[in-house]
């Protein structure tokens, strides 16, 4: 996420891939206050970053800049619902920020079907 765990800025989103791995897939729009209460009351800072499979990773702001966005990494537990356009780049992650719609506190990751590469 970008901006303070209880009331983040943007979320930057992640599946599980066919080998469990998490892979990034685009991240959303700015958050409304409201919106960022209501999913930052369900988010935490991961418990180990070092294991956190983003340790280590860049996200930049936006399409064709350098700018390095400050991100903590959460625990990867969450599912939200998201909406947006259906452009996407190579690795199949959405090219454009999506919009956040709601924490889905009846699914847990696990039953999120996994993440398979869109054919080209």
């Amino acid at each position: 996420m970008t901006g303070p765990t209880g009331a983040p800025r943007s979320l930057l989103l992640g599946r599980h891939d066919t080998t469990r791995q998490l892979q990034y897939i685009g991240r959303t729009t700015t958050l409304t206050q409201p919106a960022a209460r209501t999913v930052g009351s369900h988010l935490a800072p991961a418990t180990t970053v070092a294991t956190h499979p983003w340790h280590g990773w860049t996200f930049t702001a936006g399409w064709g800049t350098r700018d390095v966005l400050d991100v903590t990494l959460a625990q990867p537990d969450v599912v939200v619902e998201v909406s947006g356009d259906l452009a996407r780049d190579a690795a199949g992650r959405w090219r454009h920020p999506v919009r956040w719609q709601r924490v889905r506190t009846d699914l847990s990751a696990a039953d999120v079907p996994r993440w398979t590469l869109p054919p080209h």
